[in-house]
């Protein structure tokens, strides 16, 4: 007996239309008539939509777009009638359902074990963390809290002198990284640790310490819409305020810092929060010209000696 499942995919295939750009067009109008979350690597249906087209196709985004009136062939049609079917279905994030994510103009290998791409600190890498940094000086890097190597790798991309540490608590997250360190040849550059915090790293100091931890309240999760249920939790929730991987952070980020180093950490929806509970500390809250919001800079003078709240 044949799948309904399948003939209801193959009546969608019929649906998609053969020219790239409007295969595109026709994607996002399902997408955003569905009540669909998007922030996971894309901030739109068009934005989404073109994510699943490249994952139907294989080709690179830029290969992608560049080729509008490129005609789909039918299994290109079928598979993209998959994965926007999948998506309505399933509340997947289209970066799941493709196995690829886009951050700082370049391409990841994602799945469950990490969080999707998508910090506002890829700015911050872009220009080469000026003024605060000088990119020629920058020897060491510590991206804390890895996950899928997204920022180690660009932070090794935008410091091109410099030797990268990329730490995380899970050794799920470290496969995906190494995947990820390999497909960017950096092997000899970016250096992956199993570390909770700092715990693993005695003896180091960096330049730049960079962190997207954590910074969900434990009560919060369940109110997140249906997308964010599939990624790890532990890349999510940290504690009953959101506040605990912060709180060991800036416990110890002094001591691990070079004279004239800086700390950046993206603490998102809690930023207030932690203006509030650490008021001593002068935090420069940046700000991104191509949007986001919620990221703290500390110079390595302000942590020293570590402090607590």
């Amino acid at each position: 007996m044949s799948d309904p499942r399948d003939s209801h995919v193959q009546a969608i295939a019929e649906e998609v239309p053969v020219r790239v750009d409007d295969a595109c067009d026709w994607a996002a109008a399902r997408l955003a008539d569905a009540g669909l979350h998007f922030g996971h690597g894309a901030d739109n249906p068009h934005s989404e939509a073109i994510i699943l087209l490249a994952g139907a196709t294989g080709l690179a985004l830029d290969t992608l777009m560049a080729e509008a009136a490129r005609p789909l062939e039918p299994p290109a049609r079928a598979r993209l009638a998959e994965l926007v079917a999948a998506r309505l279905a399933s509340r997947r994030p289209a970066a799941y359902l493709v196995g690829r994510a886009w951050f700082a103009g370049l391409e990841f290998e994602v799945d469950e074990r990490v969080l999707i791409p998508r910090s506002p600190l890829a700015e911050f890498l872009a220009v080469g963390g000026a003024p605060w940094l000088d990119p020629a000086r920058v020897g060491r890097v510590l991206d804390l809290g890895t996950g899928s190597g997204c920022l180690a790798i660009a932070a090794a991309m935008a410091f091109p002198e410099a030797q990268v540490d990329a730490a995380d608590l899970s050794r799920d997250a470290l496969a995906v990284a190494a995947a990820n360190v390999r497909r960017h040849g950096l092997e000899a550059r970016v250096r992956l640790v199993v570390s909770d915090h700092f715990a693993g790293l005695a003896g180091e100091r960096y330049d730049l310490i960079l962190s997207n931890p954590p910074y969900v309240p434990a009560a919060r999760l369940s109110e997140l819409p249906a997308e964010y249920a599939h990624e790890p939790a532990m890349a999510l929730v940290s504690g009953d305020d959101g506040l605990d991987s912060v709180r060991a952070i800036l416990q110890d980020a002094g001591g691990f810092l070079r004279p004239g180093g800086v700390l950046v950490v993206e603490v998102g929806e809690v930023d207030e929060a932690v203006a509030h509970t650490w008021p001593e500390l002068p935090f420069t809250w940046l700000e991104f010209e191509h949007g986001g919001s919620g990221v703290f800079l500390l110079e390595a003078d302000s942590l020293s000696p570590p402090r607590e709240p």
